[in-house]
């Protein structure tokens, strides 16, 4: 996507009517990074950013969604630049008091990051949708522009590798891409409903463009397709659909 195309794009789409709005899809840090400038560029109600929930997992008891909060935390400014996930200026008293008890710390969640994924799984467990969850979270800090992941159901994306099935975070952070990958998949997909908010806007009149943020085409963006009746959608779409 060159800054030209972006640029027509953009005029065309802020000079239209009230309703129409840009669609995005997006992961984690990369993808962030981009829908850091459309929510600069782009007025909140004419911006729907769909993240992708492959990645999520559950880590010590914890509903984490690592991507939906990479986003969240850059988009309301909160993130550490250098590592490009979690929150600046973090503490990491419950990771040392993990290590020194023993428990497992191969996945860094620093202490207030914790308070995300603490409040999450309170929320899951009392029947809260992720979605209604992420619009809250969303709110507290500060964030006009709408994020919805790509389904309230759950999608997993399995490593297969040469050494078994490992989930992402597994393979990605436990184990640092060492098996031998041979495939992926991504679990529950096929029964998974995308959030009705998603397929509405795919099949809006007003929608004007739709945006593939530079996240990997395999981890972030292909589980998103994947759930049920996104891919026909996004095909069935007469608007420019951007990479």
């Amino acid at each position: 996507m060159t800054c030209s195309v972006f640029t027509v794009s953009s005029e065309n789409f802020l000079l239209g009517s009230p309703e129409s709005t840009i669609l995005a899809l997006s992961g984690g840090i990369g993808g962030a990074k981009l829908a850091l400038g459309l929510t600069q560029a782009i007025p909140p109600e004419k911006l729907m950013i769909v993240g992708n929930i492959g990645d999520d997992f559950v880590h010590c008891g914890l509903h984490i969604s690592p991507d939906l909060d990479t986003l969240m935390y850059t988009l309301s400014g909160k993130s550490d630049p250098e590592k490009g996930w979690g929150l600046a200026g973090e503490s990491w008293a419950v990771m040392q008091a993990m290590e020194d008890m023993g428990g497992e710390t191969w996945f860094q969640l620093g202490d207030r990051d914790l308070a995300t994924h603490l409040e999450r799984t309170r929320r899951l467990s009392e029947g809260d949708s992720l979605s209604d969850i992420t619009t809250d979270f969303c709110h507290k800090f500060g964030i006009d522009s709408q994020i919805i992941p790509a389904s309230n159901d759950s999608v997993r994306t399995i490593v297969e590798t040469t050494e078994g099935d490992l989930s992402f975070q597994n393979y990605f952070v436990q184990n640092r891409c060492q098996p031998i990958a041979t495939g992926l998949r991504f679990q529950g997909a096929d029964k998974a409903l995308p959030h009705p908010e998603f397929i509405k806007i795919l099949q809006s009149p007003f929608l004007k463009a739709v945006l593939i943020c530079p996240s990997n085409p395999f981890l972030s963006i292909d589980p998103i397709l994947a759930v049920q009746g996104v891919r026909e959608a996004l095909r069935g779409c007469s608007v420019p659909v951007i990479a």
